[in-house]
């Protein structure tokens, strides 16, 4: 795995889709070089399980050190049947593990500045989608700080000034803007 750049937002995407939607307006808000980019459909993040005890080709403690090497964390979904994707619920349960047998790590979260980005094909956010990403930040002593949701028929047009505005939110967190 190459080094990560500290001063660079991550941005932890959850699509089953590597160059789908969400994926696309990352570009568009992002492009190629101003974040870091995990797709979690490259990780092999088995489902939390009480024991603590996970096959050796579970990549959980892979992306947390990638968490913790950045100070912005940007969380990237589709939204499946009104709900972050399979692949970041997954990875939001193993979350678990940083506040049971990881607890070092989990603390490590504090202050980290988070931003959820959705594409759906609604015309407006599910209600009740961000409650999971704006509980767990809080929970972790992190600090939510927005979110962005596109319909898929707003990505076919020029990005809105309100994806502008997001966009600069998360650069001038991470020192870049």
């Amino acid at each position: 795995m190459e080094k990560a750049s500290h001063h660079l937002p991550l941005v932890i995407m959850g699509s089953a889709r590597k160059a789908g939607n969400t994926s696309r307006l990352v570009e568009q808000l992002f492009g190629k070089e101003r974040v870091r980019v995990l797709n979690l459909a490259d990780y092999k993040v088995y489902h939390y399980n009480y024991s603590d005890i996970y096959p050796p080709d579970d990549t959980f403690q892979e992306l947390v050190q990638e968490l913790l090497a950045h100070a912005v964390l940007v969380f990237g979904t589709p939204i499946y049947w009104y709900s972050m994707s399979g692949h970041m619920k997954v990875f939001f349960d193993r979350l678990t593990d940083l506040i049971t047998t990881s607890k070092k790590q989990g603390r490590q979260l504090k202050g980290k500045k988070v931003f959820l980005i959705a594409v759906g094909a609604d015309k407006v956010l599910p209600e009740g989608f961000q409650v999971p990403f704006r509980l767990t930040a809080s929970y972790l002593d992190m600090d939510y700080v927005a979110s962005l949701y596109c319909p898929l028929a707003a990505l076919e047009a020029s990005i809105p000034e309100e994806a502008k505005t997001f966009s600069k939110k998360v650069m001038s967190l991470a020192g870049e803007g």
